[in-house]
């Protein structure tokens, strides 16, 4: 049987808003829900915190809100927490002023400093407690890209140890482009060989062509070792998901990101999992083709070539998503939505894996 709970709701607990959702299990079993905390209202720059919620009994029940991540009245968003072999607990974020909107990055028009740049901290008590930030801007960030963004959702640990966070970025425009035209948007990965303690840039995808803009994307490792990729794609010709595989551990592509007309959806990101027992790689997101509605989980049985939807969530708006393995039976769903928007709540929904393969 199915379970849905409410950890936020907007309006509550001083905040306008929450959106962007990211859940991991910690090793002792304790499931995290981080999301953006939105001080004022729902839009994407402003007074925003990385908000925590915890829950020991496998999302059913949720303790009281935290600020992992503040940054004054700045921002402080796109959660990507990862639960490592050790225990520890990554949380990969960015932050840039408030005062700064996505379209003025997008133009150049805003200093460095100013900008969007890259974090972590950790937790070694399961995410009870965390560390103060350190940032990595200069390890993963090309001069000269624009906007930048992790995942939105978890990042992984491969088998090898290797840390990967998908994320995103722009490029600088040509000829008389502002650079907010879609085409600027590009894709690439963050690695860490030593659980965090350095980086580097894995694959960068930029491609200006217009056929796929790579933007925010989620990753899962395979059991032939490939990592599977998953973006949403901001070209309105062929469709609006695009996948990629990389065979060394996201240092480079097999191939560029082509679209992936097995998964239909509106422009919005998406999440994978996958589940070694079954064997199955899950996607969750809207599967309405022009709205961000119709929370669907699709699962693929060949690494992502081919899809097949296995379990509705519900016709209503919905549209961020992130998925955790609860327990051998559950699979757990962060969710945005509501009855009127999809921004009213993000909800918690545990889905039994019988349903799903």
């Amino acid at each position: 049987m199915t379970e849905t709970t409410v950890p936020f709701r907007a309006g509550r607990e001083g905040y306008a808003s929450y959106r962007i959702p990211a859940v991991v299990r910690a090793a002792s079993g304790a499931l995290l829900a981080f999301c953006e905390g939105r001080v004022d209202s729902a839009r994407d720059h402003g007074n925003i915190d990385i908000v925590l919620k915890r829950s020991t009994d496998g999302g059913r029940t949720w303790g009281a809100r935290t600020v992992v991540a503040g940054n004054g009245t700045d921002l402080a968003g796109n959660p990507a927490p990862v639960v490592l072999d050790t225990g520890r607990i990554l949380l990969v974020h960015v932050r840039a002023a408030g005062t700064v909107t996505e379209d003025a990055i997008l133009r150049g028009r805003v200093a460095d400093a100013d900008g969007r740049r890259v974090w972590v901290q950790h937790s070694d008590d399961h995410g009870v407690t965390w560390s103060g930030p350190t940032e990595i801007t200069k390890q993963v960030k090309r001069p000269g890209w624009r906007w930048y963004a992790t995942t939105p959702g978890h990042a992984l640990q491969l088998s090898s140890g290797r840390v990967v966070v998908a994320a995103n970025h722009t490029v600088a425009p040509t000829g008389t482009d502002l650079g907010n035209e879609p085409r600027y948007n590009s894709g690439h990965c963050l690695l860490s060989d030593d659980r965090g303690a350095t980086w580097h840039l894995g694959y960068v995808d930029e491609n200006t062509d217009g056929y796929v803009n790579v933007n925010e994307t989620t990753a899962a490792e395979l059991p032939d070792g490939r990592v599977y990729f998953n973006t949403r794609n901001d070209s309105p010709s062929p469709g609006n998901r695009a996948d990629a595989h990389s065979a060394d551990g996201g240092r480079t592509l097999q191939k560029p990101f082509r679209p992936q007309a097995g998964l239909t959806a509106p422009v919005c990101e998406g999440s994978v999992l996958y589940l070694r027992d079954p064997d199955v790689l899950l996607f969750s997101g809207p599967a309405d083709p022009a709205a961000r509605a119709l929370m669907t989980l699709r699962a693929s049985a060949d690494g992502g070539v081919t899809w097949r939807p296995v379990h509705t969530v519900s016709g209503l708006p919905a549209a961020y998503s992130d998925l955790v393995r609860i327990d051998a039976d559950t699979v757990g769903l962060l969710y945005e939505t509501g009855d009127f928007g999809a921004y009213e709540t993000i909800a918690f929904h545990r889905v039994p894996v019988t349903e799903l393969t």
